[in-house]
């Protein structure tokens, strides 16, 4: 009965090791999983989205409620009244009612994932517009990548580290002796550091980067510290496009 027991909890700490191993590797692969996408069309157009909502870019903004038609009977910047000749629009950012001179333009709108430009009023496609900005210029930069001296939390060893975004925006991939990766939605802080500014004056320049996240499986965060190395002009570029990147980070989280 003794034997039988004892090979009972040796079963059972060989299928916990088994069960540990799978859901680490799980953890590190994650990143890897390819995202499937689909065509979905919704009142304000077509949208192409992960087919896996877990697999949403964390800069994704949901589309808003409409505003009820009986709600609206009035434009609501210019405050014109509707009728069969002054038609009611929505904003497909905000979900406003407008009409056609206020809500006229058709905007790039990437953070709800549609396929085509769609219909904005003038406050809500000024931020579009530069939203675009973000994704057809600063995301390219972020996913090229720049070289840095990083360590973690209160380590004294730094390692030369080449940071890059990953393709689905999910994660930020560290790649020196060994590959390391940090998921953005479980980033509680970032603060880029700047150099301090000459004598003759000029326009501060980002040398370094401090984030707080919190791996898989811990409450406890910790510190992931970053200099630039090497090129420091791509490095420095980098980190201007990261520090965008939180701002739409915090705006996704805050809706």
């Amino acid at each position: 009965m003794l034997k039988f027991s004892v090979c009972l909890v040796v079963l059972s700490v060989i299928l916990s090791g088994l069960a540990g191993s799978r859901c680490a590797l799980i953890n590190t692969n994650m990143s890897e999983v390819p995202d499937g996408k689909k065509l979905v069309r919704s009142p304000s157009g077509l949208r192409m989205v992960p087919e896996n909502g877990a697999f949403n870019s964390p800069f994704a903004l949901d589309e808003p409620q409409w505003v009820p038609d009986k709600e609206c009977p009035r434009c609501m910047q210019c405050d014109a009244k509707f009728d069969f000749i002054t038609r009611k629009h929505h904003c497909r950012r905000c979900g406003r009612c407008f009409c056609d001179k206020c809500c006229s333009q058709k905007v790039a709108l990437p953070r709800m994932c549609f396929v085509d430009p769609v219909r904005q009023c003038s406050e809500c496609s000024l931020i579009s517009q530069k939203e675009v900005e973000f994704y057809d210029k600063q995301l390219k930069v972020l996913t090229a990548g720049g070289t840095f001296l990083v360590k973690v939390d209160s380590s004294e060893k730094s390692e030369t580290t080449v940071c890059r975004l990953s393709n689905n925006q999910r994660y930020l991939f560290l790649d020196g002796d060994s590959h390391f990766e940090v998921e953005l939605s479980r980033i509680s802080s970032m603060q880029v550091l700047t150099d301090s500014p000459t004598s003759g004056g000029g326009s501060l320049r980002a040398s370094g980067m401090v984030l707080q996240y919190k791996p898989p499986g811990s409450q406890d965060p910790q510190e992931l510290h970053m200099e630039t190395a090497d090129d420091k002009r791509v490095a420095s570029a980098w980190l201007a496009a990261m520090h965008k990147a939180a701002k739409l980070l915090y705006e996704s989280r805050d809706q």
